[in-house]
């Protein structure tokens, strides 16, 4: 059977090396989805695929084994979970509308983790239902705290939850088990004065180890939601380099903003000769400078008073 492969990975399905098959890619904004789902993606399996499933590196599930006859079938199957989930699309029972933009991964954050700062999934699906359908080659992370399993540094976006610890004297009984908690699992930001604890806000990156190891509830985590977001970082065979800081104490609007923007700013100096209509973004920052770049993606973006931006930015890496 001869198939338009340009349009299968379009609509979020691999070319495979077994001839006249096929895998679907199976998209779940911040890696969370009810249980009811999973007899729906097993039917499939059998029914379409080779009865397996495959957890993608970005918290998706992919169905090998498909046959291209197969294709709009698989699709209308799927159907239900994209509808679940609340994943953009384009056409009923026509499955995902792009493969360029890829999954919105997350850890499983405050909902679960006690180190987690923040709802990591529901973040993840918000800059989903922005980002997504889009051909252009995003990748986005949430990860709840600075601990960082989610290796967001790995992402053209990387999004790390803090805290800004709120300390309480009359709580606080002088046992220091915060300070040594912070001295050896975080980074030392805490020192013990007259008695009390007292934090480098210079230093702290508001992780609240300190919040946790308090045994009677003298550090708390403040309210307000507060993030770190670090930019460019990529893998792949050519030029791996680690994301770098670009602004802490950051809010989740400004984020979901500078990200919007990006897009704008790719859609502007892309590369229209680029293998596969695809460019890194940081090969385009690369060409066009990074005060360029910092143009757009700070258009129009309100940050709060106390979120600090890194300058100047730098980004290392393997070279080739």
């Amino acid at each position: 059977m001869d198939m338009n492969t340009a349009k299968l990975k379009k609509n979020a399905f691999r070319v495979t090396k077994v001839r006249g098959k096929t895998a679907s890619r199976v998209r779940v904004p911040g890696g969370h989805l009810e249980a009811k789902y999973l007899p729906v993606l097993q039917e499939i399996a059998e029914k379409y695929g080779n009865g397996t499933l495959h957890i993608t590196n970005r918290q998706g599930f992919e169905i090998p084994g498909i046959d291209f006859a197969d294709v709009d079938k698989v699709n209308a199957a799927l159907q239900s979970i994209i509808e679940g989930l609340e994943i953009n699309q384009e056409e009923e029972d026509a499955g995902y509308p792009a493969s360029g933009t890829r999954n919105v991964i997350a850890c499983i954050g405050n909902r679960v983790c006690p180190f987690g700062c923040y709802d990591t999934t529901g973040l993840a699906k918000r800059i989903e239902k922005a980002i997504f359908p889009n051909d252009l080659h995003f990748k986005v992370a949430c990860t709840g705290c600075p601990n960082d399993c989610a290796k967001v540094r790995m992402h053209d976006f990387g999004i790390m939850g803090m805290t800004e610890p709120q300390f309480d004297p009359n709580r606080c009984v002088s046992c220091e088990a915060c300070i040594k908690a912070c001295r050896t699992r975080s980074v030392g930001a805490l020192s013990m004065q007259n008695f009390r604890p007292v934090r480098d806000a210079k230093k702290c990156i508001g992780c609240g180890v300190c919040v946790i190891n308090c045994p009677d509830r003298a550090w708390t985590r403040s309210k307000k939601k507060y993030y770190r977001l670090t930019l460019l970082g990529r893998t792949g065979k050519k030029n791996p380099r680690m994301g770098e800081d670009f602004i802490k104490w950051v809010d989740e609007e400004s984020i979901l903003k500078i990200i919007l923007n990006t897009y704008d700013y790719v859609k502007e100096y892309i590369d229209p000769n680029a293998p596969g209509g695809k460019e890194h973004i940081g090969y385009i920052v690369d060409r066009t400078g990074v005060e360029e770049f910092l143009r757009w993606a700070l258009k129009d973006v309100d940050l709060p008073p106390e979120a600090e931006v890194y300058t100047p930015l730098y980004w290392k890496g393997v070279k080739y």
